[in-house]
């Protein structure tokens, strides 16, 4: 019976390390060395990211040039080109304005999810999973770096069509850069891995990422403190801005070098007024456009949570994205493309225009329904320039009836653009749709005081673009901070209503993928300081004492898979003296040490002084520790289990499993027996 016991062990030693070279080689890679104060490696970090981003935008839509998105375009051009060539026929007109953006849909999923599955979506939720502690392979391969530049790529180049964007996926590719860069240094200099370092290098690389994409160092690093991490480190702060800097610089100054900009300037131009911006009575209505986004928000995050969970337990929708991905993003992109034909009901939604002129046209300033009131602007064969705001107008719809459709659209339309399985940012889509709330709510004023809002004896006629740029919660684009107060008040009230009722758009992700992530406590409750840990603890634990038997020992090792046992100093007494790492054990059950006497019955005591490590126990908690306390520390420290003691003695353990389900019985309570 021993002898099949120690064979059962040296099987299961040979499946544990491959398993722990798997883990070696995916946490080995993203490491970082522990000289963080180096200027050069920081620099290092942004100019990748910058690279991949002009290597990629060679192919992507002209909607997104330098100026604000990326240079010149090949695959974009094309389309409107065939679609402009293509004569008169409408039946012509409508293939070519269809099938160009299916075929590129077609090939981003399909290759993609023939190099790796986890390519799809835009990465942020993985990360967020991943700079909680938890290890999921392949999200960091290089694999998965390729086929979500080519994907990323495809996607772009059906431009407004699909109108998806790319601010995650290339949050996410920084990362991966970020992860090699570390792996490098860490094989150069030869120091070991350092996993709370390796964190801070992603979080860096989320804002660079950002950064590199607006030109917006304060903005990236925002991002990456409130989106991708719990808990942001002061001495973080200067890493990331540093990195991010670097990279929005040289954007910008590869802009000018290429021609393609006369000076640095802003991402998007704006000719507000400087002196009296808005007047005071105005604040009101901008803190009611923050409410009325955040209440927009919770619908649509219900809605795009409840369509994600529809569409993965639908039996046919299903089996389409799990046997033929392709033929889903084909049929989905068909619906979007023929939803935006302009001869058709594109001609309500502005859809001739790229993502960036749409941003462009909702900043202007001057007010379209006042200019429209008494002239009807005929619409031009192609966009105009000059005049974007001319896509926005149709005689008998009015510019109220078009932003209207716009959003009543494009709501439905992003949510079922998000199902599409290939590499796709939908920041901007979401920018876009709030700045056109905004331009709508602008309007409304604009009309209902025609002479604009009197303060303080003086008139100020509204500015519309004001009110877009509010509901798009972020100035830092057009280079003023004119506004910079009624956008902070409308932050302040969608967020206060969005937080409240909703998970934000990446958590709710992480929850229909069911991915291991640790809730937040919402409004941090005052019931959760009186839940405690013996309240929810799991019980059931597996203790190895130093006097037990090695049969017995091999016993355990061989009917469990626990990656670590806890080691208590006997039996009787099961005070917790340490831990012991399963591949450890088995390593030192496989050895026959010169000292084991022939006939002695060994023990755990004798394995572990044949060269078995004992790793000790640093924290532990208590079965009065409270739910809150808990959870602070397993968001801080990256935890992913703790012991439970009672005066030395271990009683129970807790993971994420218990603490989710503590979590969730605290927000909804169990109905009672």
């Amino acid at each position: 019976m021993g002898k099949q016991r120690l064979r059962d062990v040296e099987w299961l030693a040979k499946g544990h390390s491959a398993r722990e070279w798997q883990h070696w080689d995916m946490t080995q890679g993203p490491t970082l060395a522990s000289s963080w104060g180096s200027a050069t490696y920081w620099v290092a970090l942004g100019h990748p990211s910058l690279s991949l981003h002009f290597l990629a935008s060679k192919w992507a839509p002209e909607g997104c040039r330098a100026c604000g998105w990326l240079p010149d375009s090949l695959l974009s051009p094309a389309h409107k080109w065939l679609y402009r060539e293509i004569g008169d026929s409408h039946l012509l007109r409508y293939l070519s304005w269809t099938v160009y953006p299916v075929a590129l849909v077609s090939f981003s999923s399909g290759f993609s999810q023939s190099i790796t599955p986890f390519s799809g979506g835009s990465g942020i939720p993985e990360l967020k999973t991943i700079l909680s502690g938890v290890v999921l392979e392949d999200y960091l391969d290089i694999k998965n770096f390729g086929a979500k530049v080519v994907g990323l790529t495809c996607t772009l180049a059906t431009g407004s069509t699909i109108f998806l964007g790319k601010v995650g996926p290339f949050v996410h590719l920084s990362v991966m850069i970020a992860a090699y860069l570390g792996r490098m240094r860490t094989k150069a200099i030869g120091e070991s891995e350092n996993k709370s370092k390796q964190n801070e290098m992603l979080v860096a690389a989320a804002a660079v990422a950002v950064a590199t994409v607006f030109a917006a160092p304060f903005s990236g690093v925002l991002f990456s403190i409130e989106v991708m991490s719990s808990h942001f480190s002061v001495w973080d702060y200067w890493r990331g801005f540093f990195a991010a800097t670097c990279g929005a610089f040289m954007f910008r100054l590869l802009a000018v070098f290429n021609s393609e900009q006369e000076t640095i300037t802003s991402l998007y131009k704006t000719s507000f007024r400087v002196d009296v911006p808005f007047d005071l009575p105005e604040i009101f209505f901008f803190v009611a456009l923050g409410a009325i986004c955040g209440i927009l928000s919770c619908a649509y995050l219900f809605c795009q949570r409840t369509f994600l969970s529809f569409v993965k337990t639908n039996r046919v929708l299903s089996k389409l994205l799990a046997t033929s991905k392709p033929l889903y993003s084909a049929l989905a992109a068909l619906v979007l493309a023929s939803i935006t034909y302009p001869p058709g009901v594109g001609r309500f939604m502005a859809s001739r225009l790229s993502l960036r002129e749409h941003l462009d046209s909702l900043f202007d300033n001057n007010s379209w329904a006042l200019m429209t009131r008494n002239s009807s602007p005929p619409w031009p064969s192609e966009p105009d320039p000059q005049n974007l705001w001319f896509e926005w107008y149709h005689p008998r719809f009015t510019i109220f009836g078009t932003l209207a459709f716009f959003l009543v659209m494009k709501f439905w339309m992003i949510i079922l653009a998000t199902t599409i399985p290939m590499p796709s940012g939908y920041f901007m889509p979401i920018f876009i749709f709030g700045a056109a709330i905004g331009r709508l709510i602008g309007e409304a004023l604009s009309v209902a005081f025609p002479e604009g809002i009197v303060a303080g004896g003086v008139t100020n006629p509204i500015m519309p673009g004001g009110y877009a740029l509010a509901a798009l919660l972020a100035f830092e684009l057009t280079g003023q901070i004119v506004h910079a107060l009624p956008v902070l008040m409308a932050v302040l009230a969608a967020n206060a209503i969005a937080q409240s009722f909703q998970p934000s758009f990446y958590d709710g992700t992480i929850i229909v993928k069911k991915l291991p992530y640790l809730p937040w406590i919402r409004c941090r409750k005052i019931s959760s300081h009186h839940v405690i840990v013996e309240h929810f603890m799991n019980r059931t634990i597996t203790t190895l004492a130093k006097d037990t038997p090695q049969e017995e020992v091999v016993k355990v090792v061989t009917a469990t898979d626990t990656a670590e046992y806890p080691l208590v100093e006997s039996t009787g007494s099961q005070i917790l003296v340490g831990t012991v790492q399963r591949a450890h054990l088995v390593q030192a059950l496989q050895a026959e040490p010169s000292s084991w006497v022939p006939g002695h019955q060994q023990c755990l005591q004798d394995i572990l002084a044949g060269g078995c490590p004992v790793e000790p126990v640093t924290l532990k908690l208590s079965p009065e520790t409270s739910l809150h306390q808990a959870h602070n520390l397993f968001e801080l420290l990256k935890l992913q289990s703790l012991f439970v003691t009672s005066h030395g003695r271990a009683v129970g353990f807790v993971s994420w499993v218990e603490l989710k389900k503590a979590i969730s019985n605290l927000t909804n309570p169990p109905a009672p027996k």
